[in-house]
């Protein structure tokens, strides 16, 4: 198995750095299609048509709401392929990143992404995720390359409420324990090859970041004033966490994602709050003897991240509810990323640890 990294060919970031879209989207062509929601549309819509009218790209938006199923990629694609685009603009958080992946994907097209909030590391990555109906996840799919462009405008993300941002905290802290993982079991990472050594300290820089200033970056957000600590934050959120999953390879925090769900009361937190108690039962799993996650649930508690399933919203876990997690969550791929071999009860076990 080769050693295999990727990332994105550019990333742009800054207080006013949307204002380079136009000149970065000149460069594939005259016209693109804007995948957008309609709050995001609804802020900054006119501005990013003005912004790209400058450099004479004409943007043809397509709106996205609610979660990204099979059936709206399908409408969203059959809208986007009538005039094939050379470029995709996708504008918003995490799902409408994700439904302008599955669009320039299906038009063979660059992608450029501008998020709006600082809530998971979508904005780098090639991955974007499928739901049903019922607000479950069905599939990860991948585009063939990275995004193209990426532009962080941190004037604009700093405007989202506190809550986006805690739980960009959450999603990102876990990458250097799961690239560790990931590495030690020779486990893939997103690319199918090796975890390299690259996206490994890139993790851990992360891991540092957050902990040094997410705590401050949290204070900031939602104030409309990016600090120099919320600066460092979203680049560890979004870039270095980006690069770290995708290249480190991800473990049993992220595997719980499958199966966490399923307990009352948890299939409506947010992704990073989710991911965050992953890591707590993944630590436990690691058996460490280190204080290391002692050190862990003491900056939970100053961010406000969940330390067990009933501040992750579980209403009550039952005995059974616990094993039907750990069934789904050993059914995903990640979850082969473990130094040791897991079973159900070892899983379901930890899972009631955190109750």
């Amino acid at each position: 198995m080769f050693r295999i990294f990727g990332a994105p060919s550019r990333y742009i970031q800054g207080p006013g750095a949307i204002e380079s879209l136009g000149e970065c989207a000149a460069l594939f062509g005259r016209r693109a299609a804007l995948v957008i929601d309609g709050h995001v549309w609804t802020l900054i819509g006119e501005r990013l048509q003005t912004i790209c009218r400058k450099h004479d790209v004409a943007l043809a938006p397509l709106r996205v709401e609610g979660d990204i199923t099979p059936a709206r990629i399908d409408a969203l694609r059959r809208d986007a392929l009538r005039t094939p685009p050379p470029l995709v603009i996708a504008a918003g958080g995490g799902k409408a990143l994700d439904a302008g992946k599955a669009v320039a994907k299906a038009a063979h097209c660059h992608l450029v992404t501008v998020p709006t909030v600082a809530s998971n590391d979508a904005p780098t990555s090639k991955n974007y995720v499928l739901y049903d109906d019922d607000h479950r996840l069905l599939a990860v799919e991948h585009m063939l390359f990275n995004p193209t462009i990426v532009i962080v405008d941190t004037a604009l993300i700093a405007t989202a409420p506190a809550p986006f941002f805690r739980a960009g905290l959450g999603d990102a802290i876990t990458k250097k324990f799961e690239a560790e993982q990931c590495a030690r079991s020779q486990g893939r990472n997103m690319y199918d090859g090796a975890s390299t050594l690259t996206a490994q300290a890139i993790a851990d820089a992360c891991f540092r970041t957050l902990l040094a200033d997410g705590e401050a970056a949290l204070a900031a957000a939602g104030g409309g004033r990016p600090t120099p600590a919320f600066e460092r934050a979203v680049e560890a959120m979004i870039l270095m966490s980006g690069l770290g999953f995708e290249s480190g390879g991800l473990s049993i925090a992220h595997a719980l994602t499958r199966g966490l769900p399923c307990i009352d009361g948890v299939a409506t937190s947010p992704h990073g709050l989710q991911v965050a108690l992953g890591l707590l039962v993944q630590l436990d799993l690691e058996q460490r003897q280190d204080a290391m996650r002692d050190d862990i649930v003491a900056w939970y508690r100053k961010v406000g991240l969940p330390a067990s399933l009933s501040e992750l919203g579980a209403t009550a876990v039952e005995p059974e509810q616990a094993r039907r997690a750990a069934t789904l969550t050993l059914k995903a791929r990640h979850a082969a990323n473990f130094e040791r071999p897991l079973d159900v009860d070892r899983l379901a076990s930890a899972l009631l640890r955190h109750a």
